[in-house]
């Protein structure tokens, strides 16, 4: 089992590079606004002051969607996304700060720092989520987490737009759950609800089986 409901918020880290966007969306839509747990998001993307990245994924998320600002309290049912030309990264206190500094793995801003910190500031109550992306951002930051006894789901590739931050990420060998991304926000509803193993498998499964009854 997860863990009870009574225990503290889970903390859900979205990473995401090339064809992000639309896998982000599909995930906040299947998310309650009720579920016990924090979204954190990190899309690359240039910076820019018109960015409209906020309002594009609040129009299909059930979760409130806002910019995460430095220092600010971490609450639940909240989905926060990095700016995108700093590192964004959790603090013991369990609030947002931000970084300025090098490139990690070619991007501003990096998952790595923010899965890191998360899995420090969180533990077994991490969760990391490696959706569409062209790079191999979030590879460091996955082990962290899997290190301090966190969950790690990758978007199956075949369900992907761009495969390669997947792929890198199921290619370290610690990812617990390789899911099309039509499944992944059952399984987080399951994890952070107290399910079992069995019900992410049985989630797959069905989605699985719907997939080939539509396509065939």
């Amino acid at each position: 089992m997860c863990g009870p409901l009574t225990e503290s918020p889970w903390l859900i880290v979205i990473a995401a590079s090339a064809g992000g966007i639309p896998a982000i969306k599909t995930v906040l839509a299947g998310l309650p606004p009720t579920i016990p747990a924090s979204v954190v998001i990190v899309q690359h993307r240039p910076p820019h002051p018109g960015s409209r990245l906020e309002q594009i994924l609040a129009r299909s998320a059930r979760v409130s969607v806002k910019t995460a600002k430095a220092d600010e309290p971490i609450q639940p049912g909240v989905a926060y996304i990095a700016q995108p030309n700093r590192h964004l990264t959790v603090g013991p206190s369990r609030r947002f700060t931000y970084t300025d500094g090098t490139r990690i793995r070619g991007v501003l801003s990096s998952a790595n720092p923010l899965l890191e910190s998360a899995a420090e500031a969180f533990g077994d109550r991490t969760i990391a989520v490696v959706l569409s992306g062209s790079g191999m951002d979030g590879t460091d930051g996955v082990q962290t987490v899997k290190s301090r006894g966190g969950i790690v789901i990758a978007q199956d590739p075949a369900s992907a737009d761009f495969d390669r931050m997947p792929q890198a990420a199921v290619g370290t060998g610690i990812v617990d759950h390789v899911l099309p991304l039509g499944a992944i926000a059952a399984a987080l509803v399951a994890i952070t609800s107290g399910g079992s193993l069995d019900d992410v498998k049985r989630i797959e499964s069905t989605h699985e089986r719907n997939q080939r009854d539509v396509r065939g």
